[in-house]
């Protein structure tokens, strides 16, 4: 039995009118509206002569921010009434309530450094509002394992092509081959092509076979393993758009789904009307059609002669 079923018709009442308030169109903006708002305070709080000016007031908007974000988690959670175990299985409902739900943890609200990025959080909560912000954070977070990879991958070429530059260029050029460190940071440097012109002038003095190791490496570190990466990032953008898609299909198929109690009470009302037919063919039964004969007679009158 689920738990739509197992509410009481109090909280069913309650989760469908706080879910007539959330899903409005107007309710999402103006939860983005308060956040751009918030983000604002912020800002103006980096201003010391403005924040000293009107301290008060900054703060009366902060708190009022905050009297608005809590109103808009007790909605939330209210929508959730009859299934509470719904609301958990979405993700950017865990995020909105850990981000309000710390605004009122006393250990944090007297941390002014920890309370200031709680607060910066916030401003990451647009992404629910704006669809495609939502698809590249989960691109971003899908591209993790495969960044990860690609981190590895690079940093063996780093390395082994800074053990190949201290080796030929150590003694030329200390400044920035004098250690596996410094080549490794040469190196990093050029993969960007930011430089690479300098350092091919300042390697053909040394040896005319220099060329071939800055070329070499910019075509593997700067087109190979950088279109790597941007194929990574595509792929799980793909992946994500995909994600989003089956999401907002998922709760399309939920808004337009009968409740459970108006199913049951659907289908009982169709069986009493099958009931209904069958009970008035059967007290009023209707003679079977038979075939009109050769002498061109209605069926009526053959039934009776036949009787």
């Amino acid at each position: 039995m689920t738990d739509a079923t197992q509410a009481g018709p109090g909280r069913r009442r309650l989760a469908a009118h706080c879910r007539r308030i959330t899903e409005d169109p107007s309710f999402g903006m103006g939860v983005f509206v308060v956040i751009l708002l918030n983000a604002g305070l912020i800002g103006a709080e980096t201003y010391s002569g403005l924040a000293d000016a009107h301290r008060q007031a900054l703060q009366l908007a902060e708190d009022g921010c905050l009297t608005l974000f809590t109103l808009e988690m007790l909605l939330r959670l209210g929508a959730y009434a009859d299934r509470p175990k719904a609301f958990f299985r979405d993700p950017w409902n865990i995020f909105d309530l850990l981000i309000v739900a710390s605004a009122f943890l006393p250990f944090l609200r007297e941390n002014t450094t920890v309370l200031r990025l709680l607060r910066l959080a916030r401003v990451l909560r647009t992404a629910r509002f704006l669809p495609h912000l939502r698809i590249l954070l989960i691109a971003v977070g899908r591209s993790l394992p495969g960044t990860a990879s690609f981190l590895f991958v690079g940093a063996l070429v780093v390395y082994v092509y800074a053990m190949v530059g201290w080796v030929c260029f150590a003694e030329s050029d200390p400044q920035h081959y004098g250690s596996i460190g410094r080549a490794s940071l040469t190196l990093f440097l050029l993969t960007t092509l930011d430089g690479l012109t300098d350092a091919v002038r300042a390697g053909l003095q040394i040896s005319r076979f220099s060329i071939i190791y800055y070329a070499s490496y910019a075509l593997l570190a700067s087109f190979v393993l950088v279109n790597v990466l941007i194929g990574v990032v595509l792929n799980s953008l793909d992946e994500a758009r995909e994600i989003e898609e089956a999401d907002a299909r998922a709760r399309e198929r939920a808004t337009n789904a009968l409740d459970p109690a108006d199913e049951v009470r659907e289908r009982i009302a169709s069986a009493r009307l099958a009931l209904d037919d069958l009970e008035a063919s059967l007290a009023h039964p209707r003679p079977a059609p038979a075939e009109t004969g050769a002498s061109g007679r209605e069926p009526e009158r053959q039934l009776e002669s036949a009787v």
